[in-house]
């Protein structure tokens, strides 16, 4: 009977110490939400920043060229990046945890020429999230979060469309 209150006592231990850790690691944003403080720099050489969005519509969008749901958005948000980019909507496309050559070898493999930022940890991506990828933030001109995608389920190009005209209106 000791040795059951000890093993329920240690496994109870470890997942009360594994909720804190998911609790102080990444953030939770919602709609409303201001863009938190970050700086990536794109694979063109361009710098996107929290302050450096403020002023234009954007799309924030985090991704992994090796998930399936990634991989099912990422031709759509390129559509929408061709169409919307004329019309002032700045896009930042940051990796979570891959390098640049992955990213440019998959860009290439399937015709995306969108900026990416490539990040080999989560830094940036826990500043917005705590897990779950694909993630697409849509902001208005004052850096605040209108509308969240992720996987569940992966949003379309008709409703990201919608969302985005939305908010430029």
């Amino acid at each position: 009977m000791k040795i059951l209150s000890y093993i329920f006592s240690f496994v109870t231990a470890v997942l009360m110490v594994s909720c804190i850790k998911d609790d102080i690691r990444g953030a939770d944003l919602k709609p409303g939400d201001s863009l938190p403080k970050f700086e990536v720099m794109m694979n063109d050489g361009s710098i996107v920043s929290d302050e450096s969005l403020k002023g234009s519509v954007s799309v924030v969008v985090f991704f992994s060229t090796v998930c399936p749901d990634c991989q099912q958005v990422l031709p759509i948000v390129q559509e929408i990046y061709d169409e919307y980019t004329q019309n002032g909507v700045i896009f930042a496309l940051i990796s979570r945890e891959q390098s640049d050559s992955d990213i440019s070898d998959y860009w290439m493999a399937n015709g995306l020429d969108m900026p990416y930022s490539a990040q080999r940890n989560r830094d940036v991506y826990e500043k917005f999230a705590k897990s779950v990828i694909p993630r697409i933030y849509i902001n208005d001109k004052d850096g605040i979060i209108r509308y969240i995608y992720t996987d569940d389920p992966v949003p379309s190009y008709s409703e990201l469309c919608s969302s985005l005209d939305a908010v430029i209106r």
